[in-house]
């Protein structure tokens, strides 16, 4: 008799408890997976994934307090062996790019059927990985779009950390960047030291200056 495969463990993290629910609901029905847990706090996930041992978690990528990205880079440092899967709204390419250097597996979008979402979990479990086809698109004309760039000694900034340079010349805090960005506090220090890294500025002025030598402003 062959042996029967072992069920796929799958955690939850969303910040909607409705969407939450109907994933929950939705995946309960497959006999390939076993649900071992929901989260709707990315805050608690961490103590979630320590007691249920999942082998993939789910995660939702704009959430309060700690962001999809950063509860990927905890879940990669952490528990290397768990794969993490992005599921969002929105395929913005800083986005999707800030979730592939966190180290996710796939990333699609919350519109996606009930069949690509098996055939995402599956893929990822055998150790692939897995997009979404709009979000592959948008890999695709980013890489284009950077082959064009061949212009030597122009800064190249992310289209993510250029909205932070906008929203810095309009005097925006931290606070107030990460709350019209819908991401972390944490995360914006992040983009703000990646920025003055790879400008070699020190401070705003300089920033400022720079950004409108290169017309990012």
């Amino acid at each position: 008799m062959e042996k029967e495969k072992a069920k796929i463990k799958l955690v939850l993290v969303d910040d909607h408890q409705m969407l939450l629910d109907g994933l929950a609901a939705l995946l309960r029905g497959e006999q390939r997976f076993d649900l071992v847990g929901l989260c709707n706090n990315a805050k608690y996930a961490l103590e979630l994934i320590e007691t249920t041992a999942p082998d993939i978690v789910i995660t939702d990528i704009n959430m309060p307090e700690i962001s999809g990205v950063e509860l990927t880079r905890m879940i990669r440092k952490y528990y290397p062996k768990i794969k993490v899967l992005a599921l969002s709204m929105f395929g913005e390419r800083s986005t999707i790019s800030e979730m592939l250097e966190a180290g996710i597996s796939g990333y699609i979008l919350k519109n996606t059927g009930k069949e690509e979402l098996i055939k995402a979990l599956i893929k990822v479990q055998e150790g692939g990985m897995y997009f979404s086809d709009e979000i592959t698109e948008e890999l695709i004309k980013s890489i284009s779009q950077k082959a064009e760039i061949k212009e030597e000694g122009q800064v190249r900034l992310t289209e993510r950390e250029l909205e932070i340079v906008k929203l810095i010349a309009a005097e925006k805090s931290n606070l107030e960047i990460a709350t019209q960005l819908f991401i972390s506090e944490r995360t914006v220090e992040t983009h703000r030291k990646n920025i003055f890294r790879k400008t070699n500025t020190k401070g705003v002025v300089g920033l400022l200056k720079l950004a409108m030598e290169q017309k990012w402003i």
